[in-house]
């Protein structure tokens, strides 16, 4: 694994609007970088990062099956009692996921180890499947890369086809709040995937949604049978229609019983599920005692977005932290496992999961210990 400088192509700016991409340089800042790029060989790739995917996807489905009937850890977890039938419903039911993200840290040295599992909403999907492969293909094309050069990227047709295996032809709603980019960008995509797989789509904003009787339905009075929420199951589940008998009526994607892997607590289920995992750094709710072994540490709150209300500790020593306003749930701690650095920058791998398995990786770095919303992605090649 090694970083390195790489050509940005003069005319990026026409070939990402030829495929939609329209959050490169979201608020003015750069996001999408591609003046360097992070080269992997496949033996890194298929041995390290796919294997640790996969095995931490299995453990993960393990671990789901025994909370969901565990109260003393759904409240542990923090989901509202209300939320238990709706999260036991779905999972008895079998409701398919479609995607997921292992957050590792990685050097391509030793075994890679899972920061977060993004599993309920994870974004920067459409520059790991469209915008990268693209990128990938161009410099082929130009010369910049070698012709045998590859990605770790199989997630476009397998996006489809697992639409096709979820909702076999049948309608689907794709709701977000609409006001940010980002989000109406990886909703856009996904809409275009399950129509490619043969269903009838339709985006509308999360505060489009109504009531009629004990169904939700959108703004012209249609039924939402199912639908891909990019919106948080906490939010859901503390949101007015949360309670609502049609929460129960409508197919969602992600299910329900994805709001148990959707807390950082569920690190310390994973954990305490495998001690001693490769892939496994230790982790301990804050008011554990055992969270006190840990010396080197990184403190999360259970539910946080874009790295805030993040510190990290050496001893009584702060290395770093973000602002926020999460945390009124509590907290965790997880054994520090500091990002690499790469020319100063330190990178975070994203691996993606749909269907449960492995299906691509995308790279965001930061100047930063903490992977924040400033964070830049930046595009990888396979070379050996």
């Amino acid at each position: 694994m090694r970083r390195e400088l790489s050509p940005p192509r003069p005319d990026f700016a026409e070939e990402a609007r030829k495929i939609g991409f329209q959050y490169a340089q979201p608020d003015g800042e750069p996001y999408w970088d591609e003046s360097a790029r992070y080269v992997f060989s496949l033996r890194e790739i298929e041995d390290d990062l796919e294997k640790a995917t996969a095995d931490l996807s299995a453990l993960s489905e393990h671990v789901v099956a025994r909370i969901v009937k565990d109260e003393q850890a759904l409240e542990r977890l923090r989901i509202p009692r209300h939320a238990w039938g709706l999260i036991a419903e779905s999972h008895a039911r079998r409701d398919p996921s479609l995607y997921g993200r292992f957050d590792f840290s990685y050097s391509g040295e030793g075994p890679p180890k899972l920061l977060e599992y993004n599993a309920d909403t994870p974004t920067s999907l459409f520059e790991s499947s469209v915008v990268q492969w693209f990128w990938l293909e161009q410099m082929i094309a130009r010369g910049h890369l070698p012709e045998g050069a590859d990605q770790f990227n199989s997630l476009h047709d397998r996006l489809i086809a697992r639409w096709r295996e979820i909702a076999g032809g049948a309608p689907v709603h794709f709701a977000c709040l609409t006001q940010s980019v980002e989000d109406r960008g990886n909703v856009a995509y996904l809409a275009d995937c399950a129509t490619q797989a043969g269903s009838w789509t339709a985006r509308i904003d999360m505060r489009d949604i109504g009531l009629a009787g004990e169904r939700f339905v959108d703004r012209l009075g249609r039924r939402v049978e199912r639908m891909f929420k990019l919106y948080p199951w906490e939010w859901m589940f503390a949101d007015a229609f949360g309670k609502s008998a049609a929460m129960g009526a409508t197919r969602f994607v992600e299910p329900p019983w994805k709001a148990i892997a959707s807390s950082k607590g569920f690190l310390a289920y994973l954990w305490e599920a495998a001690p001693g995992h490769p892939n496994l750094l230790p982790c301990f709710f804050e008011d554990d005692a055992r969270a006190a072994s840990l010396t080197r540490y990184a403190r999360k709150p259970l539910y946080s977005r874009e790295g805030a209300n993040v510190a990290l500790y050496d001893g009584e020593t702060l290395l770093a932290r973000t602002g926020g306003d999460y945390g009124g749930e509590g907290f965790m701690r997880q054994q520090l496992c500091a990002l690499p650095s790469f020319d100063g920058r330190y990178p975070v791998l994203g691996c993606w999961l749909v269907g449960g398995e492995p299906a691509g990786m995308g790279v965001r770095e930061d100047a930063s210990l903490v992977t924040t919303d400033r964070s830049r992605f930046l595009p990888h090649a396979i070379i050996d």
